[in-house]
């Protein structure tokens, strides 16, 4: 079969199987990217999740030798819910990122990987396929970048004409040499808007994203969070999409078809409270599908601290009173102890909490608020 009706029929089934949008690029390593990404371990802005090797993110032929091609997707997600649930006194709500909702994209894009592999290799039994979405060695974005599924925005997302940036992106190389699309036009021109209104300043310039300091990431940690960003966390519980609402390319996108992704408005702004005594498996049964319990609770509950204290929230006190009397993490009653200095000006609790308390970093946070 010649390569351009392969690359026609191909293009045509990845639509029947949900695949919003497809694109092509060759194999050929990724130069500038390469510059780019040396130039942020040097400055410290990555954020550990990635690939350490530098050569693995940017050399495709490192991944697959015989790669000629690299076929780029990407599925659309919903910006927004058909059916909303309020926070309110006493029962107060977080919220996952829109990227969360639904089931998790790694396994959807992986079935739908999987099912475009299955169709070459029927039509091309010698093709050779290498599939990877999001934590593969490849720079998805790059990879996408290239293959003209979109533009890499100042907000160092992939913008679509189509879909907004409210898209997920996986590729898969292959030795099988399809034609090249033609990279977008960056139609982000002089609008900022995503620079001025991220609350950590973690976009140091238009393309340059400080993960050290991206609320995205900052959720995802496992420590206890930096003193500097507890306040700007709000009431976020899984991730960040603040420079994705701003952008005006993502006006009137909705993406609501796909319905592994329509969210579930109990899970994806759950009640705060809860999550503070949910047990692993309770934590499992109701959110291991979704993208944002990949880090396990602690994270979780972390940040359902800081957004009750966010809150003042006084019907939260008892719950954290017990985490910083009995909870076995010390970063985790750490936490509650700035969350009840946030919700309280009585130092009771904390002074009570000082006499039994035994780890060093603790004392100090205690010791911080109490002004000593």
């Amino acid at each position: 079969m010649r390569v351009h009706q392969l690359q026609r029929e191909l293009i045509a089934y990845a639509k029947e199987i949900g695949i919003d949008k497809i694109g092509f690029t060759t194999a050929e390593p990724f130069v500038k990217l390469k510059d780019r990404l040396y130039t942020q371990q040097k400055l410290g802005y990555a954020s550990g999740f990635e690939e350490r090797d530098i050569a693995l993110r940017t050399e495709p032929l490192k991944l697959l030798p015989t790669a000629q091609s690299i076929i780029a997707i990407a599925v659309a997600y919903p910006s927004r819910m058909t059916e909303h649930v309020a926070g309110k006194k006493g029962e107060r709500r977080g919220i996952f990122c829109r990227a969360s909702w639904g089931t998790d994209y790694h396994t959807v894009l992986r079935e739908r990987l999987a099912k475009l592999e299955a169709w070459l290799c029927e039509r091309v039994p010698e093709a050779e396929l290498s599939s990877m979405v999001d934590t593969g060695a490849l720079v998805d974005r790059a990879v996408a970048e290239r293959a003209g599924i979109g533009w890499s925005g100042k907000n160092c997302s992939i913008i679509t004409p189509e879909f907004g940036s409210y898209v997920y992106l996986g590729e898969m190389l292959t030795n099988i040499p399809f034609i090249a699309d033609e990279p977008i036009e960056d139609a982000c021109l002089d609008c900022r808007l995503c620079l001025d209104v991220c609350p950590t300043t973690a976009l140091v310039a238009p393309g340059q994203l400080d993960a050290q300091r991206c609320i995205a990431y900052l959720t995802q940690t496992k420590q206890e969070m930096p003193l500097e960003f507890r306040k700007h966390i709000g009431n976020r519980v899984y991730g960040c999409d603040t420079c994705q609402t701003v952008c005006p390319k993502n006006k009137g996108k909705t993406n609501m078809w796909h319905e592994e992704f329509k969210p579930e408005p109990a899970l994806v702004k759950p009640l705060l409270e809860p999550l503070l005594t949910i047990s692993n498996r309770e934590f499992k049964e109701q959110y291991g599908d979704m993208s944002g319990s990949w880090r396990g609770k602690k994270p979780i509950q972390r940040n359902a601290m800081l957004a009750l204290a966010h809150f003042k929230e006084q019907s939260a006190l008892p719950a954290l009173q017990k985490i910083l009397f009995e909870d076995s993490r010390p970063d985790i009653r750490a936490t509650a102890a700035y969350a009840i200095s946030e919700i309280t000006e009585d130092t009771v609790i904390l002074e009570q909490a000082r006499e039994r308390e035994t780890d060093e970093a603790v004392l100090r946070e205690i010791a911080r608020i109490l002004g000593e």
